[in-house]
């Protein structure tokens, strides 16, 4: 008998691009709902990960986003993107801040410290799709970057323990590269996670 669909939730934190995290999902075969993010932690499935989306202008900066953090207290993997980034880093002791040079529309990143769990099996170089005027100042301890771009020195995190992402850009949209095999990347995280339990 073959295992169930992997569960991974998609936090909406008013971000322009939610469906399309979703939709990514349940193209690659996972069981995926959009819940709001003041959806208490009792209420949320039994998941195997959690996806925290991007948000409005600022949103990562104050902080305000709901359960986040309740929810970055779970242990399971979990992926920000853009201002769940921002939110992420600041939520584990980092910071963000305005950035000196904010990117809208493509943009070259280059993968640090061979990448991480999320970029495996990316080129060292790629593109992605930015739409963002904040960004993360201040890496979290225990973080370390795993993209950079000329403008943007984190767009993509990872902490030492191999269960907390954070990426700058939006891998949901085509634009981005690679952003499916990201997500694919996320997904085998979570069904590793989900095994070794």
């Amino acid at each position: 008998m073959s295992a169930p669909p992997l569960v991974i939730d998609v936090v909406d934190n008013g971000g322009q691009w939610t469906h399309r995290e979703w939709r990514m999902l349940r193209y690659l075969g996972v069981d995926t709902q959009i819940v709001g993010n003041t959806t208490p932690i009792s209420e949320l499935r039994n998941l195997d990960g959690l996806i925290l989306s991007g948000g409005a202008a600022r949103v990562g900066l104050t902080g305000e986003l709901g359960n986040c953090g309740a929810y970055l207290d779970l242990d399971l993997p979990i992926l920000g993107i853009c201002a769940g980034h921002q939110f992420m880093a600041g939520h584990y002791g980092g910071a963000a801040a305005e950035a000196v040079e904010p990117e809208f529309g493509a943009a070259q990143i280059t993968l640090v410290n061979g990448g991480g769990k999320i970029f495996a099996n990316t080129p060292e170089t790629q593109t992605v799709w930015e739409s963002h005027n904040d960004e993360v100042s201040v890496l979290p301890q225990g973080f370390f970057i795993t993209a950079s771009s000329k403008s943007c020195q984190v767009q993509g995190m990872e902490n030492e323990n191999g269960d907390r992402f954070g990426l700058q850009f939006h891998p949901e949209v085509n634009d981005s590269e690679y952003g499916q095999n990201m997500f694919q990347n996320f997904i085998d995280i979570c069904k590793q996670n989900r095994n070794s339990a």
